[in-house]
């Protein structure tokens, strides 16, 4: 038995998440469409379990749980609510001790990789990893297993990038390629051990 982290974002060409600070996945850059967010929902209602950094939760917990309900959004929003809001979570933060949603907080006293770690190894399926400092950690440790990655057909040229920091090359095995509206393509990787 053995879960796997999926780290799950959109960027663009130059793999970028966000162009501006605290843009929170909701730049003017996307190019998110129904059918896109329908993959969206398909991918998220699969997973096990939904780990978080704080930012990420945050935005997250500010928009989804009332967006379920309400009427005024496309139904592809409202049902990717129902899906995140019910889904198990887990927020890592060293700031928040709780959390609503169907979510444990974990990180406060430190160590919260080593737990994420005793997650992994205790469950089945895949986890979605949602944050830039949290997969990196996690790809830092050996832990991250796979990269999904909406690609937005616009080169941003600054921004926070995919992962934080420098590190050795990390080698990847593409498992799928897929085109979208609007000229966006999903490029999932394995990452090899």
């Amino acid at each position: 038995m053995s879960a796997r982290f999926v780290y799950w974002m959109n960027v663009s060409l130059d793999l970028f998440i966000e162009r501006d600070d605290d843009e929170q996945g909701g730049g003017d850059w996307l190019r998110i469409t129904d059918r896109l967010h329908a993959d969206f929902n398909e991918r998220a209602r699969a997973l096990t379990a939904m780990v978080q950094g704080r930012r990420v939760y945050e935005t997250m917990e500010n928009f989804w749980p009332a967006a379920r309900d309400d009427e005024s959004l496309e139904p592809v929003l409202r049902e990717y609510g129902a899906i995140w809001t019910d889904a198990p979570k887990v927020l890592v933060s060293r700031k928040r001790t709780d959390a609503p949603h169907s979510t444990r907080a974990i990180g406060a006293d430190g160590d919260a990789i080593e737990q994420l770690a005793r997650m992994r190894a205790e469950s089945d399926g895949d986890i979605g990893v949602g944050g830039a400092d949290l997969a990196t950690q996690l790809l830092d440790a050996g832990l991250l297993d796979e990269l999904v990655l909406y690609v937005h057909p616009v080169v941003l040229g600054t921004g926070r990038p995919l992962f934080d920091g420098q590190r050795s090359p990390v080698q990847l095995d593409l498992v799928e390629l897929r085109a979208f509206d609007e000229g966006v393509a999903l490029h999932r990787y394995a990452i090899r051990r």
